[in-house]
């Protein structure tokens, strides 16, 4: 997948009460922003998803509509949600292995008991109205990931200055 390509389907479930969420229904005012994090075992994920919920006023003024994504089950999504401080933040679990694949994700083992047996590494995707990629960050560890401030301001300076969408060559 290419920026200015269209995104593969998407669709998972929500933890609010099981409602299906699908990208294709979504009609943000700029962009829907995916966040794919590993899992309830992961420390660095809560941090991640604890400072964009602090950040969801942000992206809401800049008509960005944001949800995070796992392949955790039901229960251990639960637990995130009800374990972490994200109230607020749109959770959908039981990614499909397919579709994590389909998007380019990173597939991992599990390493200890305190994993699940397979899980996706975590990616950012910041997808246009009409379902085409902008931008994503795809990476093979929980660590070194984009910092959420410095995301937001380049958002602004994408929005200010016109920049259009790069790496399609």
């Amino acid at each position: 997948m290419k920026p200015k390509q269209h995104t593969p389907k998407l669709k998972v479930t929500l933890i609010d009460d099981q409602t299906k969420w699908s990208l294709e229904s979504q009609k943000p005012n700029k962009y829907t922003l995916i966040i794919f994090y590993r899992g309830y075992h992961c420390p660095v994920c809560k941090k991640q998803l604890e400072t964009i919920t602090d950040h969801l006023p942000d992206f809401k003024e800049r008509g960005i509509d944001v949800i995070a994504i796992s392949m955790d089950s039901k229960d251990r999504a639960d637990k995130s949600s009800n374990d972490w401080n994200i109230d607020g933040l749109t959770i959908g679990y039981d990614l499909p292995v397919e579709t994590a694949k389909e998007w380019g994700l990173y597939l991992s083992k599990a390493i200890s008991d305190k994993e699940p047996d397979l899980f996706s590494e975590p990616a950012i995707f910041l997808i246009k109205p009409d379902k085409t990629l902008f931008f994503a960050s795809i990476q093979t560890m929980p660590f070194a990931r984009p910092k959420i401030a410095d995301l937001i301001k380049s958002i602004d300076f994408v929005e200010d200055k016109h920049y259009p969408a790069r790496g399609e060559a």
